[in-house]
C-alpha cells in the first residue's frame, strides 16, 4: 500500500511537472502571438506610409506634366503617354476606371504606345517617322479638346507637392 502511495504521489508530482510545462508553453505561444499580431500591424502601417509617399510623388508628377500640357508647354502625345504610366502605378483606394474618367488622354495613350522613341526612332526610314509623327498630330488634334478638359480635371484630382505648385514653364 506505501508503494502504492509513492506511486501515485511520484505520478501527482510528474502531471504537475507536465501541466506547468504545458502552461509555459502555451503562455509563450500567446505572447508569440500578440507578438507576431503587433508586427503585423506595425508592417501594415509602414506600407501604408510608404503607399502614401509613394501616391504623393506621383500625384506630384502627375499634377505637373498635366499642368504643363494644360498650358501647351508639353506635346499631348508625349504628356498622354507619361501620365497614363504613372497613373499605372498609382495606389487608388479603389478600383478607378481610368479609361472612362479621362478619355481623351486615353485615347492619346492608346495612339502612342506602341510607338518607339529615342533610339528606336533612328532604326525606321524618315518615310516611317514622317508616317508615324502624321498619326501622332492626327490624333492629338483629334482629342486635343478631350485632352484639354482631362488635363483640367487632372490638376484639380492630384494635387502637387508643397512647394512646386509655383513652379513655372518656360
Amino acid at each position: 500500500m506505501n508503494m502504492m502511495i509513492l506511486a501515485l504521489c511520484v505520478g501527482a508530482v510528474i502531471i504537475a511537472g507536465l501541466a506547468f510545462y504545458a502552461g509555459q508553453l502555451l503562455y509563450k505561444l500567446s505572447a508569440q502571438k500578440k507578438q507576431i499580431v503587433k508586427e503585423q500591424a506595425k508592417q501594415q502601417a509602414k506600407l501604408a506610409q510608404s503607399r502614401l509617399e509613394r501616391n504623393a510623388k506621383l500625384a506630384d508628377s502627375i499634377h505637373l506634366i498635366a499642368r504643363a500640357m494644360h498650358q501647351e508647354q508639353c506635346e499631348f502625345s508625349e504628356g498622354s503617354l507619361r501620365i497614363w504610366v504613372l497613373m499605372s502605378q498609382y495606389s487608388f483606394t479603389d478600383d478607378e476606371d481610368l479609361p472612362g474618367r479621362y478619355p481623351g488622354i486615353f485615347a492619346m495613350y492608346e495612339v502612342v504606345k506602341e510607338m518607339p522613341t529615342h533610339d528606336a526612332r533612328k532604326k525606321y526610314s524618315k518615310k516611317e517617322i514622317f508616317k508615324q509623327d502624321s498619326a501622332r498630330w492626327r490624333a492629338e488634334e483629334t482629342h486635343a479638346k478631350q485632352i484639354k478638359a482631362d488635363c483640367e480635371k487632372i490638376i484639380e484630382e492630384f494635387k502637387a507637392a508643397p512647394g512646386s505648385e509655383n513652379v513655372v514653364f518656360n
